[in-house]
Protein backbone atom coordinates (compact mmCIF):
# COMPACT_ATOMS: atom_id res chain seq x y z
CA UNK A 1 0.00 0.00 0.00
CA UNK A 2 1.37 3.32 -1.13
CA UNK A 3 0.76 6.53 -0.09
CA UNK A 4 2.96 10.10 -0.74
CA UNK A 5 3.65 12.55 1.25
CA UNK A 6 5.74 15.66 1.80
CA UNK A 7 8.98 15.68 4.37
CA UNK A 8 10.31 18.76 5.01
CA UNK A 9 13.98 19.68 5.41
CA UNK A 10 16.20 22.19 6.19
CA UNK A 11 16.63 23.27 2.21
CA UNK A 12 12.95 22.52 1.64
CA UNK A 13 10.02 19.97 1.10
CA UNK A 14 11.28 16.33 -0.39
CA UNK A 15 7.99 14.51 -2.08
CA UNK A 16 8.35 10.94 -0.97
CA UNK A 17 6.09 7.47 -1.14
CA UNK A 18 5.67 5.52 1.55
CA UNK A 19 4.66 1.42 0.74
CA UNK A 20 3.73 -0.36 3.37
CA UNK A 21 2.63 -4.23 4.18
CA UNK A 22 -0.34 -4.91 1.61
CA UNK A 23 -1.62 -6.95 4.84
CA UNK A 24 -1.87 -4.26 6.93
CA UNK A 25 0.21 -5.73 9.49
CA UNK A 26 1.74 -3.16 11.95
CA UNK A 27 5.53 -2.68 12.06
CA UNK A 28 8.03 -0.27 13.62
CA UNK A 29 10.70 -1.64 11.25
CA UNK A 30 11.83 1.09 8.34
CA UNK A 31 13.54 0.65 5.34
CA UNK A 32 14.90 3.59 3.14
CA UNK A 33 15.58 3.29 -0.23
CA UNK A 34 18.06 5.63 -1.67
CA UNK A 35 17.31 5.90 -5.34
CA UNK A 36 18.81 5.63 -8.77
CA UNK A 37 20.58 8.17 -10.92
CA UNK A 38 16.69 8.21 -12.72
CA UNK A 39 14.53 8.94 -9.80
CA UNK A 40 11.92 7.85 -7.94
CA UNK A 41 9.38 5.83 -9.81
CA UNK A 42 7.24 2.54 -10.16
CA UNK A 43 9.97 0.50 -10.91
CA UNK A 44 11.68 1.82 -7.16
CA UNK A 45 7.84 1.67 -5.91
CA UNK A 46 7.38 -2.28 -6.75
CA UNK A 47 10.64 -2.98 -5.13
CA UNK A 48 9.42 -1.34 -2.13
CA UNK A 49 6.24 -3.14 -1.68
CA UNK A 50 8.29 -6.41 -1.47
CA UNK A 51 10.45 -5.23 0.83
CA UNK A 52 7.55 -3.56 2.61
CA UNK A 53 5.62 -6.97 2.61
CA UNK A 54 8.48 -8.58 4.06
CA UNK A 55 7.71 -6.70 7.53
CA UNK A 56 8.80 -3.16 6.70
CA UNK A 57 7.35 0.32 6.48
CA UNK A 58 9.75 2.02 3.38
CA UNK A 59 10.29 5.21 2.59
CA UNK A 60 11.17 6.10 -1.24
CA UNK A 61 12.33 10.38 -0.81
CA UNK A 62 13.23 12.05 -3.76
CA UNK A 63 16.96 13.07 -3.40
CA UNK A 64 16.69 15.80 -6.56
CA UNK A 65 14.02 17.67 -4.72
CA UNK A 66 16.44 20.62 -4.70
CA UNK A 67 16.29 21.02 -8.44
CA UNK A 68 12.66 21.56 -8.88
CA UNK A 69 10.60 19.79 -11.46
CA UNK A 70 12.05 17.01 -13.91
CA UNK A 71 11.30 14.17 -15.56
CA UNK A 72 9.95 10.98 -15.82
CA UNK A 73 12.54 9.57 -17.26
CA UNK A 74 12.87 6.43 -18.85
CA UNK A 75 16.05 3.97 -17.54
CA UNK A 76 16.47 2.36 -20.89
CA UNK A 77 16.68 5.71 -23.05
CA UNK A 78 17.90 8.55 -20.56
CA UNK A 79 21.32 8.19 -20.81
CA UNK A 80 21.32 8.04 -24.44
CA UNK A 81 19.39 11.16 -25.47
CA UNK A 82 21.63 14.43 -24.74
CA UNK A 83 19.15 16.48 -22.98
CA UNK A 84 18.24 14.17 -20.59
CA UNK A 85 21.47 12.62 -19.72
CA UNK A 86 22.62 16.14 -18.84
CA UNK A 87 20.11 17.02 -16.67
CA UNK A 88 20.27 14.07 -14.53
CA UNK A 89 24.27 14.31 -14.73
CA UNK A 90 23.48 18.01 -12.94
CA UNK A 91 21.01 16.90 -10.62
CA UNK A 92 23.25 14.36 -9.34
CA UNK A 93 25.66 16.55 -8.58
CA UNK A 94 23.59 18.84 -6.78
CA UNK A 95 22.13 16.11 -4.60
CA UNK A 96 25.76 15.75 -2.99
CA UNK A 97 26.47 13.29 -0.19
CA UNK A 98 26.51 15.46 2.23
CA UNK A 99 23.10 17.20 1.71
CA UNK A 100 21.60 13.80 1.40
CA UNK A 101 23.24 12.76 4.37
CA UNK A 102 22.24 15.83 6.42
CA UNK A 103 18.42 15.22 4.96
CA UNK A 104 18.63 11.34 6.95
CA UNK A 105 17.28 12.86 9.81
CA UNK A 106 14.09 14.48 8.46
CA UNK A 107 13.71 10.85 6.46
CA UNK A 108 14.34 8.78 9.99
CA UNK A 109 11.56 11.69 11.35
CA UNK A 110 9.42 10.63 8.13
CA UNK A 111 9.12 7.05 9.31
CA UNK A 112 8.90 8.17 13.02
CA UNK A 113 5.67 9.74 12.02
CA UNK A 114 4.56 6.69 9.96
CA UNK A 115 4.87 4.24 13.26
CA UNK A 116 8.44 2.76 12.21
CA UNK A 117 9.87 4.18 15.70
CA UNK A 118 11.74 1.10 15.99
CA UNK A 119 15.44 0.58 14.13
CA UNK A 120 15.89 1.12 10.20
CA UNK A 121 17.75 -0.34 7.17
CA UNK A 122 19.09 1.70 4.19
CA UNK A 123 19.27 0.66 0.72
CA UNK A 124 20.70 2.25 -1.92
CA UNK A 125 21.16 1.90 -5.86
CA UNK A 126 23.82 2.98 -8.23
CA UNK A 127 24.10 6.69 -6.94
CA UNK A 128 22.34 5.84 -3.87
CA UNK A 129 24.28 3.13 -2.71
CA UNK A 130 26.87 5.42 -1.57
CA UNK A 131 24.00 7.78 0.16
CA UNK A 132 22.86 4.60 2.12
CA UNK A 133 26.54 3.87 3.55
CA UNK A 134 27.08 7.22 4.17
CA UNK A 135 23.19 7.50 6.19
CA UNK A 136 24.66 4.30 7.62
CA UNK A 137 27.37 6.19 9.08
CA UNK A 138 25.54 9.52 9.86
CA UNK A 139 23.04 7.93 11.84
CA UNK A 140 24.98 5.10 13.37
CA UNK A 141 22.68 4.73 16.81
CA UNK A 142 19.21 4.47 14.22
CA UNK A 143 20.34 2.59 11.02
CA UNK A 144 21.26 -1.29 11.62
CA UNK A 145 21.34 -2.86 8.37
CA UNK A 146 22.64 -0.91 5.38
CA UNK A 147 22.97 -2.22 1.71
CA UNK A 148 24.29 -1.00 -1.55
CA UNK A 149 23.59 -3.04 -4.83
CA UNK A 150 25.72 -1.44 -8.31
CA UNK A 151 26.46 1.25 -6.25
CA UNK A 152 29.60 3.34 -7.53
CA UNK A 153 32.29 5.29 -6.65
CA UNK A 154 32.46 3.16 -2.82
CA UNK A 155 36.30 3.63 -2.08
CA UNK A 156 37.66 6.85 -4.00
CA UNK A 157 40.22 8.90 -3.60
CA UNK A 158 37.33 11.66 -2.18
CA UNK A 159 37.73 13.05 1.20
CA UNK A 160 33.97 11.69 1.53
CA UNK A 161 33.99 7.84 0.02
CA UNK A 162 32.14 5.99 1.92
CA UNK A 163 34.83 3.35 2.75
CA UNK A 164 36.69 6.76 4.59
CA UNK A 165 33.32 6.45 6.85
CA UNK A 166 33.59 2.65 8.40
CA UNK A 167 34.82 3.62 11.86
CA UNK A 168 31.30 5.18 12.32
CA UNK A 169 29.05 2.25 10.90
CA UNK A 170 27.50 -0.10 13.38
CA UNK A 171 25.09 -1.39 10.60
CA UNK A 172 25.63 -5.11 9.35
CA UNK A 173 26.26 -4.07 5.54
CA UNK A 174 26.25 -5.90 2.67
CA UNK A 175 27.62 -4.95 -1.07
CA UNK A 176 26.31 -6.42 -4.19
CA UNK A 177 28.77 -5.68 -7.06
CA UNK A 178 28.22 -5.85 -10.62
CA UNK A 179 30.47 -8.11 -12.10
CA UNK A 180 30.91 -5.52 -15.20
CA UNK A 181 30.63 -1.61 -13.35
CA UNK A 182 33.38 1.06 -14.44
CA UNK A 183 32.40 3.11 -11.69
CA UNK A 184 33.22 -0.12 -9.14
CA UNK A 185 36.32 -1.74 -10.41
CA UNK A 186 38.56 -4.65 -8.55
CA UNK A 187 40.43 -2.37 -6.82
CA UNK A 188 37.61 -0.07 -5.35
CA UNK A 189 36.21 -3.29 -4.16
CA UNK A 190 39.74 -4.43 -2.46
CA UNK A 191 40.27 -0.88 -0.94
CA UNK A 192 36.35 -0.88 0.25
CA UNK A 193 36.97 -4.84 1.89
CA UNK A 194 40.36 -3.78 3.62
CA UNK A 195 38.79 -0.52 5.06
CA UNK A 196 35.25 -2.06 6.70
CA UNK A 197 37.84 -4.88 7.82
CA UNK A 198 40.01 -2.92 9.25
CA UNK A 199 37.33 -1.05 11.16
CA UNK A 200 35.41 -3.97 12.38
CA UNK A 201 32.11 -3.49 10.54
CA UNK A 202 30.30 -6.99 10.11
CA UNK A 203 30.40 -6.59 6.24
CA UNK A 204 29.94 -8.67 3.33
CA UNK A 205 31.09 -6.84 -0.06
CA UNK A 206 29.53 -10.37 -2.68
CA UNK A 207 30.31 -9.69 -7.12
CA UNK A 208 27.81 -10.81 -8.85
CA UNK A 209 29.45 -12.43 -11.73
CA UNK A 210 27.56 -11.38 -15.38
CA UNK A 211 25.82 -8.62 -13.92
CA UNK A 212 25.58 -5.38 -15.24
CA UNK A 213 25.74 -1.98 -13.29
CA UNK A 214 21.49 -2.04 -13.01
CA UNK A 215 20.48 -5.23 -12.78
CA UNK A 216 18.24 -5.33 -10.36
CA UNK A 217 16.02 -2.42 -11.10
CA UNK A 218 13.23 -4.06 -13.59
CA UNK A 219 12.87 -1.34 -15.89
CA UNK A 220 16.63 -0.77 -16.19
CA UNK A 221 17.77 -2.31 -20.06
CA UNK A 222 20.29 -4.24 -18.08
CA UNK A 223 18.02 -5.72 -15.88
CA UNK A 224 17.90 -9.57 -14.99
CA UNK A 225 15.38 -11.35 -13.32
CA UNK A 226 17.56 -14.00 -11.67
CA UNK A 227 20.08 -11.44 -10.49
CA UNK A 228 17.54 -9.08 -9.08
CA UNK A 229 16.21 -12.34 -7.31
CA UNK A 230 19.14 -13.45 -6.12
CA UNK A 231 19.33 -9.57 -4.55
CA UNK A 232 15.92 -9.40 -3.15
CA UNK A 233 17.06 -12.78 -0.97
CA UNK A 234 20.30 -11.41 0.64
CA UNK A 235 18.60 -7.60 1.11
CA UNK A 236 15.11 -9.22 2.85
CA UNK A 237 18.10 -11.60 4.73
CA UNK A 238 19.93 -9.02 5.90
CA UNK A 239 17.00 -6.75 7.39
CA UNK A 240 15.66 -9.48 9.04
CA UNK A 241 18.69 -10.78 10.57
CA UNK A 242 19.70 -6.91 11.27
CA UNK A 243 16.70 -5.24 12.21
Amino acid sequence: MKHDIEIRTADGVAKAAVVKPENGQATDKGVIIYMDAFGPREALYRMGQRIADAGHVVLVPDLYYRSGAYGPFDARTAFSEEASKTRIRAMMQEATQELTARDGAAFIAALDAEGATGPVGVVGYCMGGARALTAAATYPDRIKAAASFHGGNLATDADNSPHRLADRIKARVYVGVAGVDNSFPPEQSARFAEAFRLAGVDHIVENYVGMAHGWTVPDHGVYDEAGSERHFKRLLTLLEEAL
